[in-house]
């Protein structure tokens, strides 16, 4: 099929079969291409046409937007490595400002926050953490 301008055809919903459907599904999801590659390359018009074939006919979770898909950010593993260094000391800080919230309410008001472990959990739960 030859264009004198334009190479693209444009198509109509009529063109769609279960096979086309599936077809470009599985090219999408095969990592072959995106799919707004894919609406270029086949002449899809719908912005939204692959991503309905996509969670209908797909096997991968398509319903979540996809920015939950794409990594945050290029991180080397050194740069990952000090970032996760940095989030575990602010959690140990703030696990140590809460212990030391509860030990202030214990003595000054008199509340039991913390559960005492019955004698037959502890010595369980010690073996579990060594």
């Amino acid at each position: 099929m030859k264009d004198s301008g334009n190479s693209k055809k444009k198509r109509t919903q009529r063109d769609y079969n279960l096979g086309f459907k599936l077809g470009v599904v599985s090219q999408v999801e095969k990592g072959e291409m995106t799919y707004k590659q894919a609406q270029e390359v086949y002449g899809i018009q719908g912005r939204s046409t692959v991503l309905v074939w996509l969670r209908k006919h797909g096997t991968l979770d398509w319903s979540k937007p996809i920015r939950y898909h794409m990594p945050k950010s290029k991180e080397t593993p050194a740069q990952k490595i000090k970032r996760l260094e940095r989030e575990l000391s602010d959690e140990k800080l703030r696990n140590k400002i809460l212990n030391t919230m509860i030990d202030i309410s214990d003595q000054q008001y008199g509340t039991s926050i913390r559960k005492k472990p019955s004698p037959n959990q502890s010595s369980a739960s010690d073996k579990n953490s060594k």
